[in-house]
């Protein structure tokens, strides 16, 4: 885990090793100063010598200045190292998440992959950045200034190793009870973040149904359970304070006893005694820095934990080594497929399906909900991968395709169709980042997004709210055809894409199809038979199963789920 987080240290590899560095300079320079005091005080104060007390001096303050700018330059190399750290791990992460499949995304919520790039990669940061200073620094502190008091005086320094294993102990403790409540605080954090997305999202349906107290319930739920066990985890860390402060005063007590007895039998000086209480802070104060590094390393080894398991997902879809990069045409044919997605074969949401589309065909899909009609489309740009059998398009197996040329050629208009922040105009180009203004203007004019754009105050420049808040259903799905036109795919998968719009714009935008993008493969999902009556060839699913191919005039005649989806549709000479 630690080797695979080190991997995003990457170009700040120079400053984390020079923080170390120049961390242990500065600590030699603290431990040399008690040293000059004890001279100091015993051959220039105590001996009333001048001379030794200005040589003892500009030493003391060298050495200060000497600490000064090493501490100095450990600080700034080590705030440049971990926010480095930082930064290329989020960039790491969220590179990984570009690369999952949708079987990959499956695994982890929202909210969860929201706290692991902020929360989870701060406490790593903290971290990093404790064990580059402060990690160092103690030991070295701890055994120099060990050192040095044994050298002054072996039987007093005795009195710090008395002191250490139940400082040992204690942290120990601390590790094995703080550990797994942090684990479960992270997973709090998470179902936190997913409620306050949900609400932000889900903002004006709460308000529809009055659901707001509701809302406010659930949030004050997990936010009073986040308390609760951040709470238990402070108070069990709090203990270590006192247990540091309690050996602290002890080992002074004794030092200031044995010390001064030693001073009056004249086998110590005054000096030494002095700089033996300095070396004693010392020695104590790394130790509560050590507690205070454990206590940080205790919270993030759990987000630690949870970072390397996005870096380490594997996904599922890979290019094979030597990808077919252009896509033929737009013929699509399902050979004896079946799709489970567990990979589990007893579970499987498609079964059997053998189907053969032409390149040029409008197709429609009908379906009950359910029926696995999304599934079926979604095998089409590999979006997942076949339990068994195979997809074709062009006459190639979609998994010998490269995965990027694949779906620049099969444009998809997903059944939730999102819009992102920024202009119409830059949420157009994601179909085609090189895109003319004119070429726009065509694809919305074909999608029947045009008139309504027009009708905006900056029309094309018309800026949309993130998820598209400020437009409606069936403008957000024009725009969305109309972006996945841009792309002049060979095959355009709609699924239930015209939906919010009404039978006439509908209608308008099939006929678009048939007369600019006659080569283009259209495969429609429906709900209305109105919208795919004039395909081709209509597709029945029924269970994740092909029920039926044939025309509207054929399925009318001979299939009983297509008439009863028909006649409850145009009963009393309307749609349902």
């Amino acid at each position: 885990m630690i080797k695979r987080l080190l991997g995003s240290v990457r170009e700040f590899r120079k400053e984390a090793l020079l923080t170390p560095f120049f961390v242990v300079l500065e600590v030699v320079m603290e431990v040399v100063i008690p040293a000059v005091m004890a001279l100091l005080i015993d051959r220039g104060i105590d001996a009333h010598n001048m001379g030794e007390i200005w040589k003892y001096g500009i030493i003391l303050v060298a050495c200060a200045a000497l600490a000064l700018i090493f501490g100095a330059a450990a600080g700034t190399y080590a705030a440049r190292a971990s926010t480095g750290f930082a930064r290329n791990l989020r960039h790491d992460m969220y590179y990984a998440v570009q690369d999952y499949s949708f079987a990959n995304i499956d695994k982890f919520s929202t909210g969860s992959i929201v706290t692991r790039l902020t929360t989870d990669v701060t406490n790593v940061q903290n971290s990093f950045q404790m064990c580059t200073r402060i990690a160092v620094r103690c030991p070295v502190m701890l055994i120099f200034a060990l050192v040095m008091a044994f050298q002054i005086n072996s039987e007093l320094a005795l009195i710090f190793l008395a002191v250490l294993p139940v400082l040992a102990i204690g942290l120990g403790l601390l590790m094995k009870f703080v550990g797994p409540v942090f684990e479960r605080v992270f997973k709090t954090y998470d179902r936190m973040n997913t409620v306050v997305q949900e609400n932000v999202r889900g903002i004006r349906v709460v308000k529809a149904y009055v659901r707001e107290e509701h809302e406010t319930g659930k949030f004050k739920g997990v936010s009073g359970l986040l308390y609760k066990e951040f709470s238990k985890a402070q108070k069990t860390m709090a203990g270590v304070a006192p247990l540091m402060q309690f050996c602290m005063y002890t080992c002074m007590l004794l030092i200031s006893w044995f010390g001064a007895r030693l001073i009056v039998g004249g086998s110590m000086t005054t000096g030494e005694l002095t700089s033996l209480f300095s070396y004693a802070m010392q020695i104590l104060m790394s130790l509560m820095m050590v507690a205070m590094v454990f206590v940080m390393i205790t919270m993030s080894k759990a987000s630690a934990e949870r970072i390397v398991e996005i870096l380490e997902e594997q996904p599922d879809l890979h290019n094979p080594e030597n990808p077919v990069t252009e896509v033929k045409n737009g013929d699509i044919d399902f050979d004896n497929v079946s799709f489970s997605y567990k990979g589990d074969e007893h579970k499987l949401a498609l079964r059997d399906v053998e189907l053969h589309i032409k390149a040029g065909q409008t197709v429609g899909i009908l379906g009950g909900t359910g029926a696995a009609k999304s599934t079926l489309v979604q095998l089409i740009p590999r979006l997942y991968d076949v339990t068994s059998g195979s997809v074709r398009v062009g006459g190639v197996d979609v998994r010998n395709y490269d995965i990027e040329a694949l779906r620049e050629q099969v444009a998809m208009v997903l059944q939730k169709n999102v819009l992102f922040s920024g202009t119409i105009k830059e949420n157009l180009r994601w179909g085609n980042e090189n895109a003319s203004d004119e070429e726009l203007e065509r694809v919305c004019k074909l999608a029947q997004a045009d008139e309504f754009i027009q009708q905006m105050p900056k029309k094309y420049d018309t800026y949309i709210e993130q998820g598209g808040t400020n437009v409606s259903g069936g403008q957000k799905q024009r725009l969305c055809i109309a972006r996945a036109l841009l792309k002049k795919p060979k095959v355009l998968i709609l699924d239930d894409s015209t939906s919010a719009v009404d039978t006439k714009t509908d209608a308008l935008i099939r006929k678009a199809f048939a007369e600019e993008i006659p080569g283009t493969t259209k495969l429609i999902i429906a709900q209305r038979v109105s919208s795919v009556q004039d395909a081709d060839q209509i597709i029945i699913l029924d269970g994740g199963a092909v029920q039926a191919v044939g025309t509207h005039d054929e399925l009318l005649a001979g299939n009983r789920i297509y008439q009863e989806i028909y006649n409850q549709q145009t009963r009393k000479g309307g749609e349902e």
